[in-house]
């Protein structure tokens, strides 16, 4: 879609608040939200946003959707959600995209328990996090515990008491055998005494140490008034955890600060984010993420995007967060985060003061981040140009395969038979340069040399012809499969006079045939080269059974609708959302179906004539 259609297609777009997807064919590029749909997305098409992106994104523009909001909070939460399920290539997200761990206190249980964990799922729950230091959040529990025990939702016992409904026996657990657990299995403590422990806990958990640490104390002294010198013991081992937790965190004000302090470090495509935690005037503990994009994107937009990443999945959201520079829409995300919290939450730069100095020191450690991270992926890097190395040598290949394709087949007994085509770039994955195609020959049976050779015929044939899609022809090519899918593999190419290496990779041996070799290579086992290769062949499995099962449910969710010229998802989904099923559908005459909104006369003639024919034949 050139600049002037899409022009006129913007015309028809509302002027209000939503999220529009700008699109590359099927494959979504960018998710963006705004005030106004209409004026937003003609600053795209006219030239008129400086960013130095968008005149290489919208190069690859052939159109776009949108969804239409109430209010741009809504917009805010739907573009958060968007990013996170599509993970469009010019949007700000998590370089790493991991599940991060949290801890967990389980309170809808009778006795609730703690554990690690990372998901975040259940409502009855009550999580705290993320932690991006697994370490540093199983270290928690255990201090945790030792400062009020509770249950462990590992134990064997406290599982036992779930599904007996409380019920004590007269065994005891491991923990509470040493004198770590409380004992609720053997009725050694009521749900009362079980309930403040839990809430002791849950104000540890949420930063609350110095309040827990002077109760302790107060009781403590209580416990020895009392001459009960047992409990004062342990109330003293409590405190000491305690205490040891405060000496760790560093004191930034003598205020009852509940903030937090983001840093952030650009470089290239990347970006370093640190975010101190400050709860009670000291730094909880810092988290620390790689973004995936740098300098090529505003500040604003990298901010507003890691904020929607962050606070999206977090457990706390305090009532101040400091940040380097204001995201795109500061009120629109002051107002998402006041919903998350209940309360009021200020998003603000620091200037002056304490603030600006933590803020300077949060800056410091995403510079530190940035660096670990680099240093960590060097290694990576140079076991990838080992691989490459590693396999220019095995295969006698002219020089290192920078450029490697590899295919592969995906059929349930010749049905919705499909193949995907992989590209590894300089021994990572390009994802950018994946292809899939759907097999157009016709078979009542599997037949994977066959569909590998049309697969093939049509990949090569359209570079012949100038397909730009295709970017290079490789430097290495590797098919799934043995001798027959080398021989038709080699077949195919010289029907069209294409001349590069190509390698079979058998899934049993992990065993390399070559074209006029008699015995296949065998990559040493634990080699850079052959952990490559074997993530080469799996993506190219995924991402063709991916394909497959997509086609697979379009297919067991097509309806007689899906015949009829003129009904799309628009229409059908209004007919049948109308009608409440396609069996009411069927009773309803020519004039009912057109009195749904959108459906004219013509069209409902259509529908009602293609479902009473297919009653007819059934």
């Amino acid at each position: 879609m050139v600049a002037d259609d899409l022009k006129q297609q913007l015309a028809r777009v509302p002027d209000g608040p939503g999220v529009y997807l700008w699109k590359a064919d099927a494959e979504v590029l960018y998710v963006g939200k705004a005030k106004s749909l209409r004026k937003r997305m003609r600053q795209y098409v006219s030239g008129h946003d400086e960013r130095e992106k968008i005149p290489l994104m919208m190069g690859q523009v052939t159109t776009f959707d949108y969804m239409v909001t109430d209010t741009e909070v809504e917009s805010l939460i739907l573009e958060a959600n968007l990013i996170k399920q599509l993970r469009p290539p010019y949007n700000v997200d998590y370089r790493d995209d991991k599940s991060y761990p949290y801890i967990a206190v389980t309170m809808g249980d009778l006795f609730p328990a703690i554990k690690y964990t990372r998901e975040r799922k259940r409502p009855d729950t009550r999580y705290f996090g993320p932690y991006t230091d697994s370490r540093a959040a199983r270290e928690m529990i255990e201090v945790a515990r030792r400062v009020h025990p509770i249950c462990r939702a590992t134990c064997a016992e406290w599982k036992r008491l779930s599904r007996d409904g409380g019920k004590p026996v007269g065994k005891s657990c491991f923990d509470h055998h040493v004198g770590k657990g409380p004992g609720p299995c053997v009725g050694a403590v009521t749900r009362e005494e079980y309930a403040e422990q839990v809430e002791k806990v849950v104000a540890f958990l949420e930063g609350r140490q110095a309040d827990v640490a002077a109760d302790l104390e107060s009781a403590m002294r209580e416990a020895s008034a009392d001459l009960d010198y047992e409990r004062a013991a342990r109330l003293r081992n409590s405190l000491e955890a305690v205490r040891t937790v405060l000496e760790k965190q560093k004191v930034v004000s003598d205020r009852p600060l509940d903030m937090d302090v983001i840093g952030v470090e650009r470089e290239e495509t990347i970006a370093g984010v640190h975010v101190f935690l400050v709860r009670e005037g000291r730094v909880l503990m810092g988290n620390e993420f790689v973004l995936d994009k740098g300098l090529d994107v505003p500040h604003a937009e990298l901010i507003e995007g890691f904020l929607l990443r962050y606070y999206g999945q977090a457990s706390h959201i305090p009532k101040e967060i400091l940040v380097p520079s204001l995201p795109g829409s500061p009120d629109v995300v002051e107002e998402w985060l006041s919903g998350l919290r209940g309360s009021k939450v200020r998003v603000h730069v620091a200037q002056r003061g304490e603030k600006r100095a933590l803020a300077d020191l949060a800056a410091t450690n995403a510079r530190h981040a940035l660096m670990r991270y680099r240093h960590r992926t060097r290694y990576d890097e140079d076991r990838t140009n080992r691989a490459l190395l590693e396999l220019e040598s095995a295969l006698a290949l002219p020089a290192p395969p920078l450029r490697i394709e590899s295919f592969d087949i995906s059929t349930l007994h010749g049905r919705h038979s499909v193949g995907s085509m992989v590209v590894f770039t300089g021994g990572r994955a390009d994802s950018q340069a994946y292809r899939r195609f759907k097999v157009r020959m016709q078979t009542d049976e599997a037949n994977d040399i066959a569909m590998m050779r049309e697969v093939l015929r049509r990949r090569f044939a359209r570079e012949i012809d100038g397909d730009t899609r295709f970017a290079s022809t490789p430097d290495l090519l590797i098919v799934d499969g043995g001798k027959p899918q080398l021989t038709v593999a080699l077949a195919a190419m010289a029907e069209l006079g294409v001349d590069l290496p190509v390698v079979a990779l058998a899934k049993r041996e992990e065993e390399l045939f070559l074209p006029d070799w008699d015995e296949p290579v065998t990559l040493p086992s634990g080699s850079p080269s052959l952990y490559l290769v074997k993530r080469i062949r799996d993506e190219a499995h995924r991402f063709a059974i991916e394909y497959h099962r997509q086609l697979r449910g379009k297919a067991m969710t097509a309806s007689a609708l899906d015949e009829v010229p003129g009904v799309g998802q628009k229409r059908k989904k209004a007919l049948l959302k109308h009608f409440g099923s396609l069996r009411e559908l069927r009773k309803a005459s020519m004039e009912q179906i057109a009195e749904v909104p959108g459906i004219n006369v013509a069209v409902a003639s259509d529908v009602f004539a293609a479902l009473h024919h297919g009653a007819s034949e059934s």
